[in-house]
């Protein structure tokens, strides 16, 4: 903490170099800046401000830190550090601190820049407004670097005021429910000093406005009134370790009221909006387009970005000898995923790639072990960005199916049962998922619990691969369940039991080439087969040009094969082998958080 936050402070009282992201930031970095150059009018703040935007962001918000799901695995070989983080065998020796580090980062700058905002003024009404919009950005961005620590650490280090003018350069921990509590502050100050989208003030949703802060303020009040693992700041008794809410009963039905209004306040301005289709979304984002569902974005364009991996460690496997350069994702779809997805949902195919490219631009159709992310594949990009692993695609933060679940949530528990208005912003998302064919979504529950799990259920579909259902397992309460029963259901996929009986054994494809940027396919069209194929129908279909995989082992078939054993199922060895409940729902402090802040010393996760 020391070492990054003194390095931090540093850089903002002696000089801001700015990271470029998309035409928004291509503006010229100058090279030094003193506090009182940089903040002198509205226009060299807003470079400040920028600066702050850039520590937003870490790959592992989606990767490292948000594997080991009912989503999400690890594909790496078994013993890799992925493959530790994945099923739960890990150290503090190996946790990743880009995330905290990079948010504390964030934190710093907004902090920095609400200390000086908060002192500038102008008699120019224009000038006055955007000093205004710059002041409400620095409270949103700390709120929500904030929750991004908080989310997967706990309690953690908390402080509103730059290092320079803080006290000590150590801090310990802070109770998570205050650190909560000042971001929903923070956020209710953004929501008042930011403008609309529509305003003409923002030019893109790489930057908040009124819109995102609202649905920012929503998502940290459903995690402030929601589970954690909490333990005794006192003692660190690892006997003290439990799975709670907050105490205060009143602040939790505050907090799910809060969240209700927030989402209420952005569907009621009616700026944003479902897209028709979904597979559009995200078709979008990796093309570099903006539209009126995803509200919030972090910018990346340029070849000086901080190397994000979008679309390479999530995107979908492509050869390096491809048109589209290589993509080799080392996290996939855990394999039962597939199957979660009821028939005619067309969110399962723009959400798991089944198919990969070959160097010869082949599409190749994957075994059910070998399922990849589809949301941000390249062969959707209009061209190959500026590197594989800089490939342009903006990280989504915020969408606005997002608030309409999160709405309808807030509503569930505020009421102990759905209301009217939730009921129906849940079955918005439902109705865009079939195509908008209302009489497909089945049955709303109109209980409580059903609803509740109806929604836990529906986010798993929709934000799928989008860095929030881990800690989101973890809010409801349910985290080591959903996974031990992810598990269970590999396990019975493997060996062809239960719900799993009759799924595919076979499929029977064709190979055909991709010729373009831009691709138009969203899923590889098959034929299934649920035993094993006769060798005169594998004769014809050979001779009308199919290929005949197995899917449990992902070998082609050219004689006739027998379904093969729980051992030919590899993605199988291993799996969440290290869960253990009231543990694995908080992260321990890696080694160097500890070694560079004195005043987290003794104070690690008491069950590591």
């Amino acid at each position: 903490m020391k070492k990054i936050l003194c390095n931090i402070c540093m850089v903002l009282i002696i000089g801001i170099s700015l990271t470029s992201c998309k035409k928004w930031l291509d503006t010229p970095n100058p090279s030094a800046f003193d506090s009182e150059t940089t903040f002198a009018n509205a226009s060299s703040a807003e470079m400040a401000v920028l600066g702050a935007y850039a520590k937003t962001f870490d790959r592992d918000l989606y990767y490292r830190l948000a594997m080991g799901t009912d989503i999400c695995i690890s594909t790496e070989g078994i013993g890799g550090s992925k493959w530790l983080l994945s099923n739960y065998e890990y150290t503090a020796s190996i946790i990743p601190d880009g995330v905290y580090n990079g948010s504390y980062s964030a934190i710093e700058y907004a902090n920095v820049c609400i200390k000086n905002l908060t002192n500038m003024t102008s008699n120019d009404s224009v000038e006055k407004k955007k000093l205004n919009m710059l002041l409400g950005e620095c409270y949103a961005i700390r709120a929500m670097s904030y929750l991004n620590v908080v989310r997967y650490w706990g309690d953690v280090p908390y402080s509103t005021a730059p290092v320079a003018n803080a006290a000590t350069l150590y801090s310990s921990r802070v109770s998570r429910d205050s650190i909560y509590d000042g971001c929903i502050a923070d956020l209710q100050k953004a929501v008042q000093l930011l403008p609309w989208y529509s305003s003409g003030m923002i030019a893109t949703p790489e930057r908040f406005s009124k819109n995102s802060a609202y649905g920012i303020l929503a998502r940290v009040a459903l995690y402030a009134a929601g589970y954690s693992l909490r333990w005794d700041l006192k003692t660190y008794d690892a006997a003290s370790v439990h799975l709670a809410q907050r105490s205060d009963a009143s602040r939790i039905k505050q907090l799910y009221q809060i969240a209700s209004d927030a989402c209420s306040a952005v569907m009621s301005e009616g700026e944003n909006s479902l897209l028709p289709k979904f597979e559009t979304v995200f078709r979008d984002i990796v093309q570099g387009k903006y539209d009126n569902e995803t509200m919030l974005e972090y910018g990346q364009y340029g070849n000086d970005v901080n190397s994000s991996n979008i679309g390479y460690t999530n995107g979908m496997f492509c050869n390096s000898g491809s048109m589209y350069g290589k993509a080799a994702p080392l996290m996939g779809a855990i394999p039962t995923l597939w199957y979660d997805y009821q028939s005619g949902d067309t969110r399962r195919d723009v959400t798991i790639a089944n198919y990969g490219i070959t160097a010869t631009n082949v599409r190749q159709m994957n075994p059910y072990g070998d399922n990849r992310i589809g949301k941000f594949r390249a062969t959707w990009m209009d061209d190959n960005g500026f590197g594989v692993n800089k490939r342009s695609i903006d990280w989504p933060w915020l969408r606005y199916s997002d608030i309409l679940l999160m709405y309808a949530e807030a509503q569930n528990e505020l009421f102990k049962n759905p209301t009217t208005s939730g009921i129906a912003a849940y079955e918005k998302v439902r109705i865009r998922a079939f195509g908008g064919d209302a009489t497909e979504i089945g049955t709303t529950p109109t209980d409580y619990q059903g609803f509740r799990s109806a929604i836990i259920t529906e986010r798993k579909l929709e934000f799928a691969f989008e860095g929030f259902r881990r800690t989101d397992l973890v809010r409801w309460g349910v985290l080591y369940d959903s996974v031990n029963r992810a598990k269970q259901n590999v396990m019975d996929m493997a060996n062809q039991t239960g719900r799993y009986a009759d799924i595919d054994m076979y499929r029977a494809y064709k190979q055909q080439t991709a010729t373009s940027f831009d691709d138009p396919v969203v899923g590889v069209p098959y034929i299934g087969f649920k035993t094993a194929p006769s060798q005169m129908e594998i004769d014809s279909l050979q001779a009308a040009g199919y290929t005949l995989l197995n899917m449990f082992t992902g070998s082609p078939v050219t004689g006739s094969g027998t379904f093969p054993l729980q051992t030919s199922a590899p993605w199988v060895t291993g799996l969440f082998q290290g869960l253990q409940k009231n543990q694995v729902e908080c992260f321990p402090l890696s080694t160097a958080m500890m070694d560079d802040n004195p005043g987290l010393q003794n104070e690690q996760q008491p069950k590591y």
